[in-house]
């Protein structure tokens, strides 16, 4: 019982020492994330297309 409270002592003294990032940059690096995912998704939907319509020419 001794290991688990000292555990969890040791636990929380490490989310102590934890620099959390600030509001702004959450959400600046959450734009970033959509962003980059909208730009990933266009790519590959492109390409799907290319890719359809080329074995559609080929049958």
């Amino acid at each position: 019982m001794k290991k688990i409270i000292r555990f969890f002592k040791n636990s929380f003294a490490e989310l102590k020492k934890v620099v959390w990032p600030s509001r702004s940059e959450v959400t600046s690096s959450t734009k970033v994330v959509i962003v980059s995912t909208l730009i990933f998704a266009a790519i590959l939907g492109l390409v799907d297309f290319l890719l359809i319509a080329g074995l559609d020419l080929l049958f």
